[in-house]
């Protein structure tokens, strides 16, 4: 029943959860938010809000048990971004109806209860038992509409970049820029472009800028990189035979002088060949011998955009959809069977194939797709990932999702569906490259500056429409309705060309310092980013020492990880992904090692240099279950006190006190801290540790805290309600952690 201590006056202060930018466009009171699955106990009272941002729950209730997570500048406790609904369900118990509330529909009968499945899969309950039938009703439908906009504009970030960023005269307010005082390029200036070219030492590489104003390609950046050889007049004539006139970009150099190019299909098969080899030669004539160019076909070799949704939405549905009541081998195989881990393997496997053409063979690399931008995205970040340490520190890796998906266009509006206006368009093609860095992580831990939190809170961030990083299809597009927004709201501009919305790599506009420590990992062992000094390029270099062979075992299936016995980028479509036998085995004879083999058998025979080329093993073996990413909400797979945070928290503790000594080091030998280089550029100033957990006064080890446990720094509690649940059999993906099925295994061990 309805808390008698809960009273109208208790919501005084609710607005002040709600930003001054945001509008309210509905509330109802005396909604119970549920908390267990099968019964109201440990159940909040308190009062459902829709603003043109979130939906909000306001309460003064206490959580049934602590829990601990990690406070988001942007949101409550318990609020979710309404990009982040993904369906919006209404039930009538009584009627034993229920109903998927689209935009701008009736719905004929009095709900009961709201579900809210959401982007990030999360599943989340509220009752309306003592709400006002009507007012229960409007918060539904409002939340139904306000999740599915009709027009980019209408979208929360163009309110709340124009109301927190502009004044009426189009001065910024308190001076504020976003995004103006990160430190790491954003790739919308030549500048930053040259200091790129730089740091790899591309020196038959410039800058172009023939799409300044976007006159060239809507869908390009305004600056770019092209050999050096090739003037804008002939870029000019070459562009109308490509695909949405997106000519070659330039995307990395390896020390050797190869680079790494993608670029659309050419649209006019009559110029296919002579458009080929003007672009190869060009590439050729960067390299400084004069090596030649592969071009691989993404379209060909890798799975397509429907394919990949097709298994994400499968993973969800067992992850946290479907009851987990059957045995462990059929989640298993249905885990399988969703192909999502197969296709991740795809793009590592290609990737790693890709490197070896550039580290392995001198040769530069083509990587061509339709449009070149989507699956080229994936691909070209992962090879700079494996051959370049910068991409492995935090900075670094954010300039790389700036360079090659924002910049060169990736579609986060369509492929993230903010408008939901078209479901063949989604796609996670951004999770399944989040899904591949965490893989990489997974077998390399000390190579990465960043935590795999990090990772997904960058991918919990699509769903706040605030960040340009995730909001529009490409540059051009911001810039266009930033503009019109701008006029049909009246915000002068002065000189600049757009709104400037905060990218996601302001991290202070969600976390606070203390909570940003989490993206940092103890165990990493980074020199960071590579730099100019003296004109002189100061990049990675593998180091070269004799190891003998037996220090790293070689895996009996070596071939299975990447070529398939031949040196070629060919890759058939997932019939690639198995080993193949040959049908007359009469014929079967020792197999001769390719160049391939032979390169990847010498490097996994050596210890793995953190700072060089770093290649994952791809045997199924080696692949393992996002935990974190697809489980966190799930509270039969919550281990409290146990999972890798564990380990987290004693080496965060670790790496504390060996700063702390470092420091009282410093000051016995009378050096000041600010003359010694900080090993984190992009840590907090304000705290001179990187760790979230700090190391204790005294020598004994402290204690793990009680709030910890697998999920953490997330909790299912309130984000998981599902009806009618026993348990889940996920013991291999928890390191064997013991699970409870039902209250009547646990009497039956009893016994």
């Amino acid at each position: 029943h309805f808390h008698s201590t809960f009273s109208q006056a208790s919501f005084m202060s609710y607005y002040s959860a709600i930003s001054p930018w945001e509008i309210v466009v509905n509330e109802v009171s005396f909604v119970r938010k549920c908390i267990g699955a099968d019964s109201s106990h440990g159940d909040l009272w308190g009062k459902l809000i829709c603003t043109n941002f979130k939906v909000s729950f306001i309460t003064h209730d206490a959580l049934p048990k602590q829990r601990f997570q990690v406070a988001n500048r942007l949101l409550g406790e318990h609020d979710v971004p309404l990009a982040c609904v993904e369906q919006v369900v209404t039930v009538n118990d009584a009627k034993g109806k229920q109903k998927v509330l689209c935009s701008n529909q009736k719905l004929k009968f009095n709900p009961t209860e709201l579900i809210l499945y959401c982007k990030d899969f999360r599943i989340i309950r509220f009752r309306f038992d003592e709400a006002g039938p009507q007012s229960a009703k409007k918060v539904c439908l409002a939340i139904a509409h306000y999740s599915q906009p009709a027009d980019p504009q209408l979208l929360f970030g163009f309110e709340y970049v124009g109301k927190q960023y502009y004044g009426s005269l189009g001065e910024r307010v308190n001076g504020v820029d976003p995004g103006g005082g990160l430190q790491m390029p954003l790739f919308d200036r030549p500048s930053e472009w040259d200091r790129e070219i730089k740091r790899t030492g591309a020196a038959e590489w410039r800058v172009c800028s023939i799409n300044e104003g976007y006159i060239v390609s809507s869908s390009l950046p305004e600056y770019f990189v092209v050999p050096v050889s090739l003037a804008d007049q002939d870029l000019k004539q070459y562009l109308c035979f490509f695909t949405a006139h997106r000519i070659p970009l330039w995307c990395w150099n390896h020390p050797n002088g190869s680079a790494l190019v993608r670029m659309a299909s050419i649209s006019d098969p009559l110029q296919q060949r002579k458009l080929d080899q003007r672009i190869c030669s060009a590439i050729t004539k960067s390299h400084p011998q004069r090596s030649d160019v592969l071009k691989s076909d993404l379209d060909k070799n890798l799975p397509n955009i429907q394919d990949i949704q097709a298994a994400f939405v499968k993973v969800r549905q067992i992850c946290v959809i479907e009851p987990f009541e059957e045995s462990e081998e059929k989640w298993l195989s249905s885990m399988e069977s969703s192909r999502w881990l197969e296709y991740v393997r795809a793009f590592l496997k290609h990737s790693a194939e890709v490197v070896y053409l550039l580290e392995g063979k001198h040769v530069s690399v083509i990587l061509q797709e339709e449009e070149d931008r989507d699956l080229s995205c994936v691909v070209s970040s992962l090879v700079q990932l494996m051959l370049d340490p910068h991409f492995r520190s935090l900075t670094g890796f954010q300039s790389l999702v700036q360079k090659e998906w924002v910049m060169a266009g990736h579609r986060f509006l369509d492929r993230c569906n903010h408008l939901k206006k078209n479901d063949k368009e989604e796609s996670p093609l951004f999770q399944l490259f989040l899904d591949c860095v965490w893989q990489i992580i997974n077998q390399y831990p000390a190579a990465f500056e960043f935590t795999e939190t990090y990772l997904t809170v960058l991918s919990d961030s699509m769903w706040i429409p605030v960040f340009s990083t995730f909001l529009f299809n490409c540059p051009q597009q911001r810039t266009e309705n930033s503009m019109d927004f701008s006029k049909s709201k009246c915000i002068p501009l002065g000189e600049e060309k757009a709104l400037r919305f905060p990218p996601v790599w302001d991290w202070s506009q969600q976390f606070t310092p203390k909570d940003q420590a989490l993206f940092n990992n103890p165990m990493y062992v980074g020199k960071g980013a590579t730099c100019v000094q003296n004109g002189a390029v100061k990049s990675f270099r593998r180091t070269k020492k004799n190891y003998s062979s037996t220090l790293r075992g070689m895996p009996s299936s070596l071939r299975n990880i990447l070529m398939d016995g031949h040196d070629s980028l060919t890759l058939t479509r997932r019939n690639s992904l198995v080993p193949r036998l040959k049908p007359d085995f009469s014929q079967i004879r020792e197999v001769v090692e390719s160049p391939t083999e032979r390169f990847f058998r010498d490097w996994v025979s050596r210890p793995a240099d953190l700072q060089g080329m770093l290649i994952p093993q791809l045997l199924p073996s080696h692949l393992a279950l996002w935990r974190l990413y697809f489980l966190r909400w799930v509270p039969e797979a919550s281990i409290l006190k146990g999972g890798p945070v564990t380990a987290y928290h004693k080496l965060s503790q670790l790496a504390d006190e060996v700063e702390k000594l470092q420091s009282q080091l410093r000051q016995y030998k009378g050096a000041t801290p600010a003359s010694t280089p900080t090993s984190n550029p992009s840590a907090p100033p304000s705290d001179h540790s990187r760790m979230y957990f700090k190391a204790g006064s005294t020598l004994e080890p402290s204690s793990t805290p009680e709030y910890l446990s697998s999920s953490f720094p997330f909790s299912p509690v309130g984000n998981m309600c599902r009806r009618s649940i026993l348990g889940t059999p996920l013991s291999k993906f928890l390191n064997g952690a013991k699970i409870w099925l039902s209250t009547e295994t646990l009497a039956n061990e009893a016994l």
